[in-house]
């Protein structure tokens, strides 16, 4: 039940199948030739095609003048937090060092140090005015610098406007640009599709089967690779809609075809024997033996029991007896495998098979 496939043909075959490839390769690449340069496709327009360069000047410049006042003001605010903590610093410790010295002058008491006293508490009230002046210069210079960051944000959404507005008109073009690349590629497709379909149908199996192939390859590269990915989504409804669609056409046709089949080989099964081997090439029946299925019928039957000479679901005839060697053969070999003898029409079979 080898396959009866000559080698120097299973060479030819899968080289044809190479060439299928190859021609589908080709094709592929001049399709992407012609689809990157689209007629009637200009180039993608930019976000700053839709701004006002007048007014984006005015509020970029306004952005950089709030920064730099910003930086500016943030600059003098950290130097002045420095000098503050600084002049804080001296006044605690001049401070710690006067309560030292009143708790001593307390204990001696004596009269001659109180112009030391009035003369450190001057100096210790100079300390905490200059304290107070820091504090007040940073106090200022926070108020600033919360106005030159509201300046920044103000600018800032000004600016951000101006990009919103054009954003909303790029987004149209965009989705019109989409549209109309769309429809050129739907244009391109569909024809190739059609005829992919056709040859698929008509021709898969015919003498120019390798280029049949490989057109149906680029037709279906053309259609996931180079259309689908530009289907408009509308929030996903389309992608939906349209993969609905495809699948209940699919199964339609599986359905049909399913449907044609069995009705096919149920009228089939009705003919005698005879007739019935007509319909079946030498290379296709010994192919479905290989696989251990009738070649009738192509229902599972076991080919290893010596007393099944025949399918039991739909009565064809499997194995024949030699005419010269009354061996036990394969019915739908051309020749005995014991002696070599050419096949002839026995009781069993009915008749001959024609060959491929």
């Amino acid at each position: 039940m080898a396959g009866s496939r000559r080698l120097p043909e299973t060479w030819f075959r899968r080289g044809l199948w190479l060439i299928a490839v190859l021609f589908a390769a080709f094709l592929i690449g001049l399709g992407g030739l012609v689809v990157d340069k689209l007629p009637g496709v200009s180039p993608a327009p930019t976000l700053d095609s839709f701004v006002d360069r007048g007014q984006a000047e005015r509020a970029d410049a306004a952005i950089k003048q709030a920064q730099t006042r910003l930086e500016d003001v943030e600059s003098r605010l950290e130097t002045a937090r420095l000098q503050l903590k600084a002049r804080s610093t001296a006044y605690r410790n001049a401070r710690e060092s006067f309560n030292d010295w009143v708790a001593t002058r307390t204990a001696t008491a004596q009269a001659s140090q109180d112009a030391e006293l009035v003369a450190r508490t001057q100096a210790l009230d100079g300390l905490k005015a200059a304290q107070r002046d820091v504090q007040t210069q940073v106090d200022t210079l926070e108020a600033k610098q919360l106005d030159a960051q509201r300046a920044v944000q103000t600018a800032r959404t000004a600016r951000y406007a101006l990009n919103t507005a054009a954003g909303e008109q790029l987004a149209a073009i965009q989705r019109a640009q989409t549209l109309k690349v769309f429809g050129i590629r739907l244009a391109l497709t569909l024809p190739l599709l059609a005829v992919a379909g056709w040859l698929f149908v008509r021709q898969r199996k015919s003498t120019w089967w390798p280029f049949v192939w490989g057109f149906i390859f680029f037709a279906l590269f053309a259609f996931f690779v180079e259309l689908v990915p530009y289907l408009p989504d509308y929030g996903g409804y389309v992608r939906y809609l349209v993969g609905i669609v495809l699948t209940v056409l699919i199964g339609r046709y599986a359905i049909v075809s399913l449907q044609r089949y069995l009705a096919r080989q149920k009228a089939e099964e009705q003919l005698p024997d005879v007739e019935r081997r007509k319909t079946l090439s030498y290379d296709l029946a010994q192919a479905r033996l290989a696989k251990s299925v009738c070649p009738g019928c192509e229902r599972p039957v076991k080919l290893d029991d010596p007393n099944r000479d025949y399918c039991v679901h739909c009565g064809i005839c499997l194995f024949d007896h030699c005419a010269a060697c009354n061996t036990r053969k394969n019915a739908f070999a051309h020749f005995c495998h014991h002696c070599g003898a050419g096949s002839a029409p026995s009781k069993a079979a009915g008749g001959g098979m024609t060959s491929a």
